[in-house]
């Protein structure tokens, strides 16, 4: 990325959306940063969102207030067809874009980064004349974009879903080969890669993302009671601040068979994954972190919007899938049964390594530099 380059982020967490779409933009900004880049954050105080954590880590941040929020239950006056996930913005998107022009008048942003599902041309309309290129991280292809440059990290969408998305000329990076993956998880891939030479299931990690609205992981806890771990086994929960279940899982922990610890907004997840022998783990965007270090995962969709990235994977081989979380009582005792194999273990890794090697930031940076000339 050529020095002295402005980049604005667009981009939302709330106890809704999750953290996933923040956390992967800090993927990138601090990239771009690294590389002489000056980004800036524009965010909605959503419950729940991530702006202290931004700005822990130095990134300019703008706050889109949520007094005038009054789109959540009806659509805009505009009729047209709003995307599905319209009413996470929690105003309509002409709203949304008219205080995002005042911004971006100001800032005078090189690139804008789009990362939201409720965004779509008519957002994009709006600003395109405030910034020289857009960029679009997307991973539903169900709505159209007048974007530059697109990416979807996921499996199981190809360029094809996007054809007549997005306009003739538009850049697509499609796939987990452009996953955007801090460094180090490149970093620990080896060490974590020879640690699979001798599975076992000493080490289990459960980590369902920054919020677990549907508190996953207590209901995660409760099963693994009903499971036949070895004796010298333990346990680590990760979660974030704020997950509204955090004091119950922190409570069932102390009463689990096995050393069972809750860690709240660690920095040091691909350590902790690495040294893992299995993760219990949402579907989304810590796929690629798993795949990338060969962790087998028992995998848990949260949302209908991960169904189709976790069959991709269950169909090539890398994890164990409970579709539902109601269903994790039932089925995760099964599951954990099915990884008692070492076999088992091996295969799961062996296929997941083949996704990802973690090195997806270091080309969305390239395809972000070409464009610039």
């Amino acid at each position: 990325m050529v020095n002295k380059t402005t980049v604005a982020f667009r981009v939302d967490a709330s106890l809704q959306i999750g953290s996933g779409h923040v956390m992967r933009c800090l993927t990138l900004a601090e990239a771009l940063r690294d590389g002489g880049a000056k980004c800036h954050f524009i965010c909605r105080e959503h419950p729940g969102h991530l702006l202290d954590l931004i700005c822990s880590k130095g990134f300019n941040i703008h706050r889109l207030s949520t007094v005038d929020s009054a789109v959540s239950s009806g659509r805009p006056a505009l009729q047209r067809v709003e995307p599905a996930h319209a009413h996470w913005l929690g105003v309509a998107q002409s709203k949304d874009a008219e205080v995002c022009r005042k911004i971006l008048e100001d800032v005078k942003p090189d690139w804008l980064v789009v990362d939201h599902y409720a965004l779509d041309t008519q957002w994009e309309t709006a600003l395109q004349a405030f910034a020289l290129r857009l960029l679009v991280i997307d991973d539903l292809a169900d709505r159209k974009h007048i974007c530059d440059l697109l990416l979807d990290q996921n499996l199981g969408h190809t360029e094809l879903d996007y054809a007549a998305l997005v306009p003739n000329g538009c850049r697509l990076m499609v796939g987990p080969q452009y996953a955007l993956l801090r460094p180090e998880f490149a970093r620990l891939r080896k060490q974590s890669l020879e640690r699979r030479a001798s599975p076992s299931l000493q080490h289990i990690l459960v980590t369902m993302g920054g919020i677990d609205q549907a508190n996953a992981t207590g209901l995660t806890l409760q099963a693994l009671k009903m499971c036949p771990l070895p004796v010298s086994c333990r346990i680590s929960v990760v979660m974030g601040l704020n997950a509204p279940n955090l004091a119950e899982v922190a409570d069932a922990a102390t009463n689990m068979p096995w050393p069972t610890e809750v860690l709240v907004n660690v920095t040091d997840m691909g350590e902790r994954m690495a040294s893992s022998d299995i993760v219990i783990g949402a579907a989304g965007g810590t796929s690629w972190e798993r795949c990338c270090l060969g962790v087998p995962t028992i995998m848990v969709v949260l949302a209908d919007n991960q169904k189709s990235g976790a069959e991709a994977l269950l169909s090539s081989g890398c994890v164990e899938l409970i579709e539902k979380v109601r269903d994790i009582p039932v089925q995760l005792p099964a599951a954990i049964r099915a990884l008692a194999n070492e076999s088992t273990l091996s295969a799961l890794s062996e296929n997941a390594r083949r996704i990802c090697d973690g090195l997806g930031v270091q080309q969305v940076l390239k395809q972000m530099s070409d464009m610039n000339g």
